[in-house]
């Protein structure tokens, strides 16, 4: 038996975008036992991971969890997130490990001289190249999610007419200027030919509200704040499309095979985090040109400019007509 510790602590997409690592190294290394850390909000993300043998999870306290780890016996560790509290694990448990590049010095240059000397390679496929030493390959076959039963939600209890098919709108990212600003995401409920549900967690609720009570005679359902992360995911699945910026539902909207029409606001696909292996109708929008553009790796609560042009500036009209013909 070889024994693997897989380190990646958040957030949603990043912890998606593991997946394929996951699942190649328990299927393509004899007797591998897989084990994961991860912190505790986003256990429900791998709770249900069959090629996971165990989840650890980090609820406070790194030290508690040591003590556990320390007795496990692991023979190897894949260091998917490669910071300072990695780096407390890998030194503590004194095992050979493999590390992501994440190619952090290349990315300022990009951030803060617009000099891009990033490689033309997905972040899967850097994660990838962590187990290449015990002749893993890519399976070919995407990310992964596994929704619990329980947290399915089935179409035909939709109201009509969303049990007809519909598009989803995540609203919701972790930082403000990845997000779609509000004027435009009231021109894309209006402009959609197909019910909406709009997805976005707790805080995007009254944007949500304000939306149905702007647009009343248009099929819009808020599920922002109202769906559990596995139960948005179900609804995701089942979508016609989605619509959506740089988010982990993005990669979630991936792992579906779905088609996706994402929205780069201050994050650039350079960064190598575009959907992977998603329907192949997908598209990226995005505004070329701006000199300002990016302007952080990950984003901020408000625009560095005062203007948001890299959101404000997005063919919408353009986005909403591709999206009516994908899903007349």
């Amino acid at each position: 038996m070889v024994r693997f510790l897989i380190i990646r602590f958040s957030s949603i997409g990043d912890i998606i975008l593991t997946t394929p690592v996951i699942r190649n190294l328990k299927n393509q290394v004899e007797g591998s036992e897989i084990h994961f850390l991860v912190k505790e909000q986003y256990k429900p993300l791998l709770a249900s991971n069959p090629y996971i043998d165990k989840l650890w999870v980090l609820k406070g306290s790194l030290k508690d969890v040591l003590r556990e780890l320390k007795d496990t016996g692991f023979d190897y560790i894949i260091d998917l997130h490669h910071n300072m509290r990695s780096a407390v694990v890998k030194n503590s448990l004194g095992r050979v490990s493999f590390d992501v590049d994440k190619l952090n010095f290349r990315k300022w240059l990009l951030v803060n001289l617009k000099i891009n000397r990033l490689p033309d390679k997905h972040i899967v496929d850097r994660y990838m190249e962590t187990v290449k030493l015990f002749d893993v390959k890519n399976d070919g076959r995407g990310l992964d999610y596994f929704i619990p039963p329980e947290e399915e939600i089935s179409i035909t209890s939709l109201q009509k007419p969303f049990n007809k098919g519909y598009v989803i709108l995540v609203i919701g990212a972790q930082h403000n200027t990845k997000t779609i600003p509000p004027e435009k995401l009231e021109l894309i409920c209006r402009t959609l030919k197909k019910p909406v549900i709009i997805i976005g967690g707790r805080k995007e609720r009254e944007t949500g509200e304000a939306l149905i009570r702007a647009l009343p005679d248009h099929h819009l359902l808020n599920g922002c704040g109202k769906f559990s992360l596995n139960q948005s995911a179900s609804l995701i699945r089942q979508a016609l499309l989605i619509i959506t910026p740089d988010t982990g539902m993005m990669h979630i909207a991936s792992a579906f095979h779905k088609k996706i029409l994402s929205v780069w606001g201050n994050t650039v696909p350079a960064f190598g985090m575009t959907p992977y292996l998603p329907d192949p109708v997908s598209e990226i929008y995005q505004v070329e040109g701006l000199s300002c553009r990016p302007c952080s790796k990950i984003g901020y609560e408000k625009c560095p400019k005062h203007h948001f042009n890299c959101m404000m500036q997005q063919d919408f009209e353009k986005l909403v007509s591709t999206a009516n013909r994908l899903t007349d």
